[in-house]
């Protein structure tokens, strides 16, 4: 049968593969360290539903000293209050930007840090998932030792995920690399023009589209804890019906504690469609999600709202574009919208992103037959 169009990999049941792999997320656009909060979302709803400690992660962040807040910050928290046993979080440097001429003794000394940490994480086996947030930077400003790094990385036990992100990943690192995905940036001078804020949209080849939304709610899910009332956030997710999504089980955990920051909702079968393939429930689901998504943008009660795959919907003429640029361009102003998927054509809404990364496929372990992971890729 041919194929044509985009298909969604959905939850079904399918092989599996044990071998962790080294991804690397780097570029000047936005969605890097959203995309590793989002695996780690997913690797704490895995470890909720089962009994072992055997996929515990830890968060290790480079450059975002403690004395600054992050939006995340109360999302991570509340997820190491409710399941202690599944992650930890290490934060080293300092809180604000600084160039190659500004480096001072103490981000020589916090790098080190951060680095002895990851190395007895690496080391320990206690881990199924290393954050390396923002360690990229780190060693293009050549506070650690790139060929350190690599060799350490590349002698890690063998089924250990390691997540690399940040501007500017050096080449020796990027040679190791079993998934490399670029965030670039996308100007649109209509969203400009028209003073256009809060849309933001990730779409390309590459992985980190869908994993970039979820990191994007928990980061919205901590403002919302940490200013209860302030913020609601709407998780919309298509062509992802059934069940077996580890991100299902966290968000259900921060649902239970906090019932009045964040609803979830899926829509689809659970099978992949292709445009030669839709059947009539495709059309129905998604338009039943785009009813309720349409609702939650119009009414501001929700402050962020996540459509996450709406791009290959509307590739698969599941839903019109028309009724989608109405509703964003009447969005109240302090909602953000966050739109991901591929899409072969462009359609009209993308003229009013503020913020879109084109996340571009270097490597990806998929394209050498390597078999996604529960807990990582979905």
């Amino acid at each position: 049968m041919t194929r044509n169009g985009i298909g969604i990999r959905t939850a079904q049941v399918r092989s599996e593969r044990l071998t962790g792999q080294i991804h690397v997320y780097d570029g000047a656009g936005k969605g890097k360290s959203q995309a590793a909060l989002g695996v780690v979302l997913r690797s704490i709803g895995l470890g909720i539903n089962t009994p072992s400690n055997s996929n515990r992660v830890l968060l290790l962040r480079f450059l975002k000293g403690p004395e600054r807040d992050y939006d995340e910050d109360g999302a991570i928290a509340a997820l190491q209050r409710g399941f202690p046993h599944l992650i930890d979080q290490v934060r080293t440097g300092r809180a604000e930007f600084f160039g190659p001429e500004e480096i001072t003794a103490f981000d020589q000394v916090e790098a080190a840090r951060g680095w002895d940490v990851a190395k007895g994480a690496i080391a320990s086996g206690l881990y199924s998932v290393v954050v390396l947030d923002e360690i990229n930077p780190v060693l293009d400003l050549g506070l650690l030792p790139v060929n350190e790094v690599v060799k350490t990385l590349k002698s890690k036990p063998h089924d250990l995920e390691i997540i690399a992100t940040g501007r500017a990943a050096p080449q020796k690192l990027l040679d190791i690399a079993d998934l490399h995905s670029e965030m670039k940036p996308q100007h649109h001078p209509t969203a400009k023009a028209l003073f256009i804020e809060g849309i933001e949209i990730y779409t390309g080849a590459g992985k980190g589209k869908s994993t970039s939304a979820l990191g994007k709610a928990l980061q919205a899910i901590g403002r919302g804890i940490n200013h209860p009332g302030s913020t609601r956030v709407l998780i919309m997710q298509w062509l992802k019906g059934g069940s077996g999504y580890t991100e299902d089980a966290a968000i259900a955990a921060l649902q239970q504690s906090y019932p009045e920051v964040v609803d979830h909702q899926r829509c689809g079968r659970d099978a992949i469609v292709w445009r030669n393939s839709r059947q009539e429930l495709d059309y129905i689901e998604a338009e039943r999600g785009w009813e309720i998504a349409k609702t939650a943008i119009a009414s501001g009660l929700y402050k962020t709202i996540i459509l996450d795959e709406l791009n290959p919907t509307v590739d698969l003429e599941l839903l019109p574009i028309e009724p989608i640029v109405q509703a964003l361009l009447r969005k109240p102003r302090d909602t953000e919208i966050i739109i991901t998927g591929r899409c072969q054509n462009q359609p009209a809404y993308f003229d009013l992103a503020s913020v879109h990364s084109e996340v571009y496929c270097h490597k990806h372990y998929a394209n050498q037959g390597v078999e996604l992971k529960r807990g990582v890729d979905f």
